[in-house]
């Protein structure tokens, strides 16, 4: 098997209700709890993903909730929830908020392929840094579970923009539209030669990759290291015959071409919560001595709370980039920070006196892969493609067992 490959794929049977069953990636409104509460309102007591993924924002209720979500997988499994397509991809068209359509296609990368640390030289890279003390509370969610579900979204550097096509000829699985103002998806079965075709073509690239770099994370950096993670520690236990085909080396994902013109780069705005906004302003200037309220040929970074919006231009920093320079900053104290997808909400969360959002410069897409091959991984949260109500949807599943 190559790098992308087809996979066996669970998809919810046709008589359960689509837009009840496709929920939003865990990681998104993880300080809108309202958001989820109208989730669960939607979804009610219908099948659905909401009760197969452990959303960010219930993360303190820890093991119990696990437990439940793994048993709720089983029950799905054995009650006839799924029909499972084998050997296929899935090629995917994604209505966006915007109105423009985003292409992908669904199928599987080998983790023997995949490094997630800061130097990797492995054809699958991730593009910003992974925080280790978030991977054991992950692997505690997927080492029991029988299923994974993706919302990993993986970037390709085919500037034709030609593989990533819909076949003359395949059949629709999906056409819904998505919950909570999230667009329209349509899904159609891509086999037999047609799904050779797209998998020969990204094989062949792997061989010539513009510095060893096939693929890199764009969504999700931190659900596919929890994968790597876990097959490390499952293929210890494994001989080198039953490495080669067991399913959990195999993560399912979405490929996308960085390419295409539906895709941008949003950055990830920061808000800290319960402190003093002009206080950690001061704070910055004697961090970075070189900072000016105004325009001094500095990295540039905007600052909200309350009704005061200011500017910070930073000079002379170590990082290329405003978030690594705002970033290290934060992370030399101990401040509770949520990462926000959205200047608006980043904004609605400043309006309290103790709280302060700041809001960062967009990103240029263009230079992401010559950033990671030249820097390694980006620091963390650098950015997002899209907002948040165009992330991805739960819908997929895959056996892992």
């Amino acid at each position: 098997m190559g790098i992308f490959n087809k996979a066996d794929i669970l998809l919810p049977s046709k008589k359960i209700d689509l837009t009840k069953w496709s929920v939003v990636a865990c990681d998104q409104y993880t300080s809108q709890p309202e958001y989820w509460k109208e989730v669960e309102k939607i979804v009610e007591d219908a099948p659905s993903t909401l009760k197969i993924v452990f959303p960010e924002v219930y993360l303190s209720e820890g093991e119990g909730r696990i437990s439940r979500i793994n048993a709720e997988m089983q029950k799905y499994l054995e009650n006839g929830v799924f029909d499972e397509y084998k050997n296929i991809l899935i090629y995917v068209e994604r209505l966006q908020s915007d109105g423009r359509v985003r292409r992908g296609v669904i199928g599987t990368v080998d983790l023997e392929e995949y490094d997630f640390s800061r130097t990797s030289k492995s054809l699958i890279r991730a593009t910003e840094g992974t925080v280790l003390e978030r991977i054991p509370p992950r692997v505690k969610i997927r080492e029991n579970a029988p299923l994974e579900l993706p919302h990993i979204l993986i970037l390709m550097n085919d500037e034709k923009d030609e593989i990533i096509k819909k076949p003359e000829t395949c059949e629709k699985l999906y056409d819904f539209e998505l919950m909570q103002n999230g667009g329209n998806i349509r899904g159609y079965k891509i086999a037999d030669s047609d799904a050779d075709k797209i998998i020969g073509k990204i094989n062949e690239m792997s061989k010539t990759a513009y510095g060893n770099l096939l693929f890199a994370v764009g969504d999700g950096n931190h659900s596919l290291a929890t994968a790597k993670t876990c097959w490390e520690n499952l293929k210890k236990t494994l001989s080198e015959e039953e490495q080669k085909t067991h399913p959990a080396r195999y993560c399912l994902v979405e490929i996308e071409n960085i390419h295409q013109e539906a895709i941008d780069f949003e950055p990830i705005h920061r808000v800290v919560f319960g402190v003093n906004p002009q206080q950690i302003i001061d704070e910055i200037k004697t961090f970075y001595p070189e900072t000016s309220d105004f325009d001094n040929g500095g990295q540039h970074i905007k600052y909200v709370f309350g009704n005061t919006e200011g500017d910070l231009y930073i000079k002379n920093s170590d990082s290329e980039l405003a978030v690594g320079t705002l970033q290290k900053f934060l992370d030399s104290k101990n401040y509770k920070i949520d990462y926000i997808h959205g200047g608006k909400t980043a904004k609605s969360l400043a309006k309290n006196d103790d709280n302060i959002a700041f809001l960062l410069p967009k990103p240029d897409k263009n230079g992401l892969f010559k950033a990671v091959i030249k820097d390694g991984a980006l620091p963390r949260k650098t950015f997002s493609m899209g907002e948040a109500n165009d992330k991805r949807f739960y819908i997929e599943a895959k056996k892992i067992k």
